[in-house]
């Protein structure tokens, strides 16, 4: 019986690891976009000539060690994205820590789908 409570004690505390992380993304990004917003608004300018504006992670920090408002926004965008993909990476750990290897490999397969979407995006 205390298998079974030590399990559930464990997967309660992953579970309020896993909802911090998603909050904390969600309002890191909210205030990152927030950010660019303001700035946006005070500089009247986009920080890019005509519809330009970053793409590439490169793009992206290049346009925030200039302080362009687009790249602060599009950075938040980013952080935004990877919170759930940070989600999947915390429930791979905690199932292979468990060793519940059928939900190894289904949250493997999620990553690596998840991998392929971000390298095809990147590319084409």
């Amino acid at each position: 019986m205390t298998d079974k409570s030590t399990t559930d004690e464990e997967m309660h505390r992953v579970e309020l690891v896993v909802s911090s992380l998603l909050r904390i993304g969600v309002m890191l990004s909210a205030g990152i976009i927030l950010l660019g917003l303001i700035l946006l608004i005070f500089t009247g300018t986009s920080g890019y000539p005509g519809t330009i504006y970053p793409t590439s992670l490169t793009a992206i920090f290049d346009g925030i060690s200039h302080m362009k408002p687009y790249a602060i926004i599009m950075f938040g965008l980013f952080c935004l994205i990877l919170t759930p993909v940070l989600r999947v990476v915390v429930s791979f750990v905690t199932f292979l820590k468990e060793k519940d290897y059928l939900y190894v490999g289904i949250t493997a397969i999620v990553l690596i789908i998840l991998t392929i979407s971000f390298l095809i995006g990147t590319t084409g």
